[in-house]
């Protein structure tokens, strides 16, 4: 298995950052995820951070090195995120749980399979074209998808999210078989809402990851101005056997059989008020961090 990831948050014109992104692989799967965690209510940065953790945890827990039912997978881990945040809202006696969105994809055995909950989006393009992409979970969201008149209401009014008292309405696809090139996006509406959908795809196509990515977060933060949300984005392109390997790009075929590896991120420019809040929010998931090994640590 083989492919190219990049991954870059800013935090634009917000107080705080609350978006977390991460990737994890084995020698046959890959699991990126991205919340965003919702500014409407408390704690949105530690929703998102115990969704991200959560759904890596349950990865490396179950990969080995693959999953036997992806879509099972992703449910369920998603539905256990959920669990996760209304879980750390009861133990810190939180009058409300902090919410976030997500979404998730899973590669493996050359395809692709996704889930998502919210506003987040996934699009997934092939030579610059669009093949798909998710939905969101919003009036206007369910109206564009029913070809019917946008609602008066605010386009980012979610009717699901994780974290909410009810459990999570989401939505899966796949397995979307994966062709040299395939180049998949995960990102916060702090990107995708200031761009065109053209526009957003043509810098997705336009050199390797690690380059239209800062390209395409610098354009929504210059497009939003001093609107800007966090913007948060995490691409990769898939490569097939015997294919010339991109530049930087993972290759997994030479990990011993149970090695895993993974990194979860957030706003690498983040200003030293940040990074007081993340050792907050780190002390305050500690139960939950436990269970769950630092990037980069093999299993025993």
């Amino acid at each position: 298995m083989r492919f190219s990831v990049f991954q870059l948050s800013r935090r634009g014109a917000r107080a705080r950052n609350e978006d977390r992104m991460g990737y994890a692989y084995t020698r046959q799967a890959c699991l990126v995820v991205l919340a965003d965690g919702m500014g409407g209510h408390p704690g949105g940065e530690i929703a998102a951070q115990i969704a991200v953790r959560s759904m890596l945890a349950r990865f490396e827990a179950q990969a080995n090195p693959r999953l036997s039912d992806a879509p099972a997978f992703l449910a369920a881990a998603l539905l256990q995120a959920h669990g996760q945040i209304l879980h750390h809202a009861r133990t810190h006696g939180l009058a409300e749980a902090p919410r976030t969105t997500l979404v998730a994809a899973l590669l493996q055995q050359g395809q692709a399979h996704w889930i998502h909950c919210g506003d987040s989006r996934l699009y997934l393009a092939r030579g610059g074209v669009l093949q798909a992409r998710t939905h969101d979970h919003s009036h206007h969201g369910m109206a564009e998808r029913a070809q019917q008149p946008l609602p008066k209401v605010s386009r980012n009014l979610l009717f699901t999210c994780l974290g909410a008292p009810s459990e999570p309405i989401f939505d899966q696809a796949g397995p979307w078989t994966l062709a040299q090139g395939d180049r998949l996006l995960l990102c916060s509406d702090g990107l995708w809402e200031p761009l065109a959908e053209a526009e957003l795809l043509a810098g997705l196509g336009q050199g390797p990851v690690s380059l239209c990515v800062p390209r395409l977060v610098d354009a929504a933060l210059q497009r939003a101005g001093a609107s800007s949300d966090n913007v948060t984005a995490i691409a990769l392109e898939w490569e097939t056997p015997g294919a010339p390997a991109a530049p930087g790009g993972i290759s997994t075929e030479a990990s011993e059989g149970d090695a895993f590896r993974s990194t979860l991120q957030f706003d690498t420019l983040a200003a030293p008020e940040d990074e007081l809040s993340e050792a907050a929010i780190e002390r305050k998931i500690a139960e939950i961090n436990a269970a769950i090994r630092r990037p980069g640590e093999r299993r025993r």
